[in-house]
């Protein structure tokens, strides 16, 4: 019975990223001819990247993927964003049509986009569909029971099909209008947040805007406060169809050990959903910025993940994923292509006699 299904029903164990590969990429990074340390988080992500492939240097990154999952939210007649519902689907055509900010930010390192219209609120079918929109989740249960387990089928199978195709690097995105107030839910729900805390202005609401969605992440919180140790209840009662589709591609990916990187606060949250349906999901994930939600930092504590950008952004979509993939790029060329003192014939620092410093 779908009542009595577990995490573990959908998910096998995540293997952690090879601990002793990365003590030799750490090795490694000290016969580079830099001085000790001196690349800094460069130099950690490159020791993360071996670790995840198995292998010193790491593999030169060559097909990153994002996966931008869109649904529409019951929550969003309550006046939660500034937009009307409708942009949802307006912004799916205009990301398919290249002309969405994460396109021009994606373009710059060739990251390939796909649209995954799980739930947005129109009448079209398709192998990804689960439902047309989600529901009002703070009067009522976001999804029936089916309706999670075909997202979470629907997540898992969209990862397979991206690492089958060969991606080495996997992001999600998020598109929906009113799905910053289900994020703070499941933040406030999985931190033990105060709502008046993890809201936030999403797309810019306004002083009044504000209120109502706090009102909204309130009485969600307040209808799963007795779900906190069933993460499956949890995600039929208060996130959406796409989020929890976007949680299982990111648990899937982990499980495949596939490198992630994180967006924002949507992705983040999902990303915390993602660690609870697979334990130990969070290792294989890098968080590419922190935006402007104040969900995002609770988000990321919990996680343990620190950013690698810190612009401010709050575009969604998976932008800040693909602004930070060239830092991960750079990471593994460093690994690759960076000359060792002995094959530069530099001086390493160990190479001056003690003796000279003697008075």
């Amino acid at each position: 019975m779908i009542s009595d299904m577990q995490p573990a029903d959908f998910f096998p164990r995540v293997q952690a990223p090879d601990e002793q590969v990365a003590d030799a990429a750490r090795a490694m990074q000290l016969t580079l001819t830099k001085p000790t340390g001196s690349l800094a988080r460069l130099e950690d992500v490159g020791v993360w990247l071996s670790a995840c492939q198995r292998q010193v240097p790491p593999r030169k990154l060559v097909q990153p993927r994002l996966v931008v999952f869109a649904g529409d939210h019951g929550i969003a007649i309550k006046g939660v964003s500034p937009y009307p519902k409708e942009v949802s689907i307006q912004m799916a055509v205009n990301i398919n049509a290249g002309g969405a900010g994460v396109n021009a930010i994606a373009n710059a390192s060739g990251i390939g986009i796909r649209v995954a219209d799980i739930s947005l609120d129109h009448d079209v079918s398709g192998p990804e569909r689960v439902c047309r929109g989600s529901g009002c989740i703070d009067v009522e249960d976001a999804m029936t029971p089916e309706q999670l387990v075909a997202a979470i089928e629907v997540g898992k199978r969209i990862a397979d099909q991206e690492i089958d195709n060969g991606a080495d690097v996997l992001m999600a995105g998020d598109l929906g209008i009113g799905n910053t107030s289900p994020s703070a839910v499941i933040v406030g729900l999985l931190t033990n947040n105060e709502p008046v805390v993890v809201t936030g202005r999403g797309s810019g609401v306004d002083d009044e805007g504000w209120k109502r969605k706090v009102a909204v992440v309130r009485d969600a919180m307040f209808r799963a406060r007795g779900d906190k140790g069933d993460i499956l209840a949890i995600m039929r009662k208060v996130t959406s169809p796409e989020l929890v589709a976007m949680a299982a591609f990111l648990a899937q990916a982990a499980v495949r050990r596939t490198p992630i990187i994180l967006d924002g606060v949507v992705v983040t949250a999902a990303a915390m959903l993602a660690d609870r349906l697979a334990p130990g999901a969070r290792k294989w994930m890098v968080a590419g910025h922190q935006s402007a939600e104040p969900a995002h930092q609770f988000a990321l504590e919990y996680l343990g993940l620190k950013p690698l950008l810190q612009l401010g952004m709050r575009l969604g979509e998976g932008s800040g994923a693909a602004a930070a993939y060239p830092l991960l790029v750079m990471a593994a060329n460093i690994m690759n292509d960076m000359a060792t003192f002995e094959s530069a014939a530099v001086s390493g620092k160990d190479a001056v006699p003690e003796d000279r410093f003697a008075d």
